[in-house]
């Protein structure tokens, strides 16, 4: 099980997110490319608070695709052209996490890739490997045990 920490030799973090995300061993990572604030269309949106709920909006279809949820999240990179929007990203961010506070960075850049993008964000997810299914398919996987050999005077040799 992931865990997320805030030390408390390291400064308290100044929005909901944890400064350490310490994930086991046994997990599937998928890295979210970084998302913008455009439909599946390719509308870009205008304004602020609309690119940044479509960025979520496109990062948990990413998700969704690798059978994952805002839950699986264990890093968030977003970036912003303008320091103004920080409050508003922290507040949609929360809102589409739903409690979760994962490790987190936030960057005020001078530009993104096109000059009306406001936000982007990328994200690093991981889930547990495990349970019944994922034990039957690598079960199925595995080559058949052999039988011990037998030389020719019936003995088994090992």
């Amino acid at each position: 099980m992931t865990k997320f920490l805030n030390p408390s030799g390291v400064v308290k973090p100044f929005s909901k997110y944890s400064q350490v995300a310490d994930v086991p061993g046994n997990h599937r990572w998928v890295h979210v490319s970084g998302q913008v604030g455009a439909t599946p269309e390719g509308k870009l949106l205008e304004g602020f608070e609309e690119q940044a709920r479509q960025t979520w909006h496109n990062i948990i279809g990413c998700l969704d695709a690798a059978d994952m949820d805002v839950g699986d999240i264990v890093k968030v990179n977003q970036f912003l052209t303008r320091a103004a929007d920080v409050a508003a990203s922290r507040e949609i961010r929360d809102e589409m996490m739903d409690g979760h506070a994962p490790a987190s960075t936030l960057l005020i850049v001078a530009g993104l890739a096109h000059p009306a993008l406001l936000v982007e964000i990328e994200v690093i997810a991981a889930k547990a490997e495990g349970g019944k299914a994922a034990k039957a398919a690598a079960a199925e996987k595995a080559p058949a045990t052999a039988a011990p050999k037998s030389d020719p005077k019936g003995k088994a040799k090992r």
